[in-house]
């Protein structure tokens, strides 16, 4: 890493705040929106570390003057010759220089696969231009060989095709091992340049933003290195869009982003929804690891998240650690007060007033919930036990039953599983689907276990409102399936997934804006909720 203490101003961009940082990677990455100042904050860094005694080459492609490059290329064998080794291996091509009668020198390039020669002025194309103008650049562009140097690439993908991009970016990682008294800036709009293979890669990253100052990670935690390091390797092309966008959604999989895509659509560029991506993870552990490389970086990282989030995982950890519904529940003490009293212990103070024994962290909300959903479920068990219920409604007649029937005979089946059903997470879950169905566990549960079902839907309230002031949106329902219309899905955990989804998809692609936010007006709210600003 580079310690150069680095303060950039532009308050006509972001107002009274600064943009600090002190630690650099020896590759550097500033990305975010058009319009957000990559490149007047590039230039205003550049000249912190011209102060310091570097010398600073700043080259945008569009502006990199072809005959200076060509000029390199001829006066320099050592650089054209490892550009003519890009050249063969990748394209079959060489270059050579040819001396016209004025005196000037005209550049040739060989196709070794056609066996023809062609002006490179006159006949190729930007891409290979492009190329060449940037590896003369980087083999090049070092003025005197005493100085460190400071190097800034603008927008260096333009007429690049992504697998270039991809090996482009890998010489600079190259070049920069071997020149360690070197530095390197990338401003730029492209994914393939977020070449992020080890976690402290991430503390090269500056990301811009539309009206506030840019954000950077100064350091990671142990935790953090160890997250990131499992992370990295799944990290794809496609997940690094939110680089380049605050606005981007972050759900589980890819029939979450299909669904939450098309009625995305149906807003119509209001509503927040201009420039924003619905980008699907992978899986639970996954959001929660995206949640906290946005928190890290500074962007407005939105999560819509299944309801067993609740219960295990990766983003449950990381959303109770942040200090955003830890806030907002301090907020609600006065409000939550009688709440309060029936699920917390209370001491009283030596002035005689009553208090919570203990903060009332959303972690400790979370686990009050999951001991009252775990004493139903034991509930239900029982009940199923006491009732020999065996078989759903549906198996024995062909009908569907009632909500009750199809809710124990799912509880039915959990019960044969060998695991402790207080630890999983979708028999709690299916638990807190029963809850929020009406009338489901009126004649299940006894009076006394009855009268905490207000109470869970209570405390499930608060939870879901504490998340979303960290711009997590909990799914009430369950899962995305537990939404479709086509099919009715009734809890968790949901079978045939794919062919559900299939024919989910091509009758919600058959309907018009209006209809699907009417029919689908739950998930509508909460990606209205997601677009917001906050």
């Amino acid at each position: 890493m580079i310690n150069i203490e680095t303060r950039v101003s532009l308050p006509f961009l972001w107002g009274k705040p600064a943009f600090k940082k002190s630690l650099w990677s020896h590759v550097n990455l500033i990305v975010g929106p058009n319009g957000s100042g990559k490149t007047l904050l590039a230039g205003k860094i550049a000249a912190q570390f011209q102060k310091s005694g570097y010398e600073v080459n700043f080259f945008h492609a569009d502006q990199i003057e072809e005959d200076k490059v060509l000029s390199l290329l001829r006066e320099n064998p050592a650089v054209r010759a490892k550009i003519e080794s890009v050249l063969s291996d990748m394209f079959e091509k060489s270059i050579r220089f040819e001396k016209s009668p004025d005196g000037t020198f005209v550049p040739v390039v060989i196709n070794k696969t056609r066996g023809v020669e062609y002006n490179l002025r006159e006949g190729e194309c930007h891409g290979l231009k492009e190329i060449l103008s940037l590896f003369a650049v980087l083999y090049g562009g070092r003025k005197s060989r005493s100085k460190r140097t400071c190097f800034v690439f603008d927008e260096p993908e333009l007429h690049l095709h992504p697998q270039m991009q991809m090996f482009f970016m890998g010489e600079i990682r190259r070049v920069a091992v071997n020149a360690p008294d070197s530095v390197f800036f990338l401003i730029t709009h492209s994914p393939f340049f977020i070449d992020l293979r080890f976690p402290d890669d991430l503390l090269g990253v500056v990301v811009c933003h539309i009206n506030h100052a840019p954000t950077s990670i100064e350091k990671l935690s142990e935790n953090d290195t160890s997250l990131f390091q499992r992370f990295l390797p799944r990290f794809n092309t496609y997940h690094k869009q939110f680089f380049f966008s605050d606005r981007q959604i972050f759900v589980e999989g890819y029939t979450d982003q299909q669904i939450f895509s098309i009625l995305l659509s149906t807003f119509g560029g209001k509503d927040g929804a201009t420039g924003t991506g619905v980008i699907d993870v992978g899986g639970k552990d996954e959001l929660g690891v995206f949640f906290k490389v946005c928190s890290l970086l500074g962007t407005d990282g939105r999560i819509i998240a299944d309801l067993d989030s609740l219960f295990r995982g990766k983003l449950r950890d990381v959303l109770c650690d942040d200090p955003r519904p830890a806030r907002w529940l301090k907020k609600q003490n006065e409000k939550q007060l009688n709440l309060y009293r029936l699920i917390f212990p209370f001491k009283t103070t030596d002035d005689g007033e009553i208090r919570i024994s203990g903060p009332v962290s959303l972690k400790r909300i979370i686990t009050r919930l999951e001991a009252y959903l775990s004493d139903v479920g034991n509930t239900v068990l029982n009940y199923i036990l006491e009732q020999g219920i065996v078989s759903s409604q549906e198996k024995n007649t062909g009908k569907p039953g009632t909500p009750s029937e199809i809710f124990l005979s799912k509880i039915e089946f959990f019960s044969h599983m060998k695991e402790k059903l207080d630890d999983l997470d979708t028999f709690k879950t299916v638990i807190l689907q029963a809850v929020f169905s009406p009338g489901v566990l009126d004649d299940i549960l006894p009076e006394q276990t009855f009268a905490l079902v207000p109470r869970i839907r209570n405390l499930a309230r608060l939870i879901f409102a504490a998340a979303e002031s960290a711009r997590v949106y909990i799914l009430p329902m369950g899962c995305i399936e537990n939404y479709y219309v086509k099919n009715k899905i009734d809890y968790m955990p949901v079978y045939g997934k794919d062919k559900l989804f299939h024919e989910e998809r091509n009758s919600m692609l058959a309907m018009k804006p209006e209809a699907l936010r009417r029919i689908y007006a739950p998930l509508t709210d909460i990606l209205g909720k997601a677009l917001s600003k906050q």
